[in-house]
């Protein structure tokens, strides 16, 4: 049904089918790059064949048991950064994640996701089939399933976005897919991420939120802010900005039960240029309750908000 709704979202939406034929749910841009710090003995071939790799098993996979058309793949770019060859075929690197949505009656995509993450550490071997089982994570080595568990819990988290931006708490079953990937995790010596005292902003945190009902708020934003807000901005500017007004005063309430949480920075990272776009036309009063309410949740860019008072 959830999926259903979001065909007819889609086919609103003014998308070209370009084919019936049934594709997967993801157009990912793949990267892989050899940082700067990398020695110079490590073999620049392996990661071309790792991108590829990498390109196939995103992109050829079935991620749900939804039947997407090619016209309603997700745009995602998925870029890893080689920082580190320890040896025996192991690798340190930084993963970027984003992903985007489209808008009504628009050329523009909306930033869903556009996060990093630091704590990569993983072994591959050149030509090494990349395999991923919800039922068995971990796999015989720790340390080759944990590149995969990775990508595929952030695929999870990819899908729970864009369901939740079509239909009401659409996105749920991906977040608990999610939350799978955590409870059965790679665990090992130098792998880092799944676990919550590891810190306060890793993969165990972000599935933790999207699940707690403290942030339950946080899934009506999601689809309130893309289908009452930007999807109406083409037939009501004034409305569509509201209904970010309205986003924005939810969003403060789970500020104020829960501070500084690792969903509201996932948030504002995605979403911040778009914010400033969607106030700077608005009327000074809106603006300047707009610029105070972003600047309160969103510290780390607080001073970008100045400029809409």
């Amino acid at each position: 049904m959830l999926k259903h709704i979001r065909i007819l979202l889609l086919s609103s939406l003014c998308l070209v089918f370009v084919s019936s034929a049934h594709a997967q749910e993801l157009r990912a841009n793949v990267s892989v790059q050899a940082g700067p710090k990398l020695s110079t003995g490590t073999d620049r071939k392996v990661l071309t064949t790792l991108q590829t790799a990498l390109s196939e098993f995103i992109n050829n996979r079935r991620w749900s048991d939804d039947a997407f058309t090619p016209a309603e793949r997700i745009e995602c770019n998925f870029l890893l950064n080689i920082t580190d060859a320890p040896g025996n075929n192991t690798y340190k690197a930084t993963l970027t994640i984003q992903a985007t949505r489209p808008v009504f009656n628009a050329s523009y995509n909306s930033s869903l996701l556009n996060t990093q993450d630091p704590n990569i550490v993983f072994k591959y071997v050149e030509f090494q089939p990349l395999e991923f089982n919800e039922q068995r994570i971990v796999g015989n080595d720790p340390l080759v399933s944990n590149l995969t568990a990775t990508i595929a819990y952030y695929i999870y988290i990819i899908l729970g976005m864009d369901y939740d931006s079509f239909s009401p708490r659409g996105g749920d079953p991906y977040f608990k897919k999610a939350l799978n990937v955590v409870n059965n995790a790679p665990d090992g010596r130098d792998i880092a991420g799944w676990k919550a005292f590891e810190g306060n902003r890793n993969r165990y945190w972000l599935q933790d939120n999207l699940l707690n009902v403290k942030f339950s708020r946080f899934h009506d934003v999601m689809y309130q802010y893309h289908r009452m807000g930007l999807d109406q901005m083409y037939e009501d500017v004034s409305k569509g900005r509201a209904a970010i007004v309205n986003c924005l005063n939810m969003l403060m309430a789970i500020h104020e039960d829960v501070p500084n949480s690792m969903l509201m920075q996932v948030f504002f990272n995605a979403k911040s240029d778009e914010l400033l776009k969607i106030f700077s036309a608005a009327p000074p009063q809106e603006k300047a309750r707009a610029a105070q309410m972003m600047a309160q949740l969103d510290v780390p860019n607080a001073n970008k908000y100045q400029q809409l008072r």
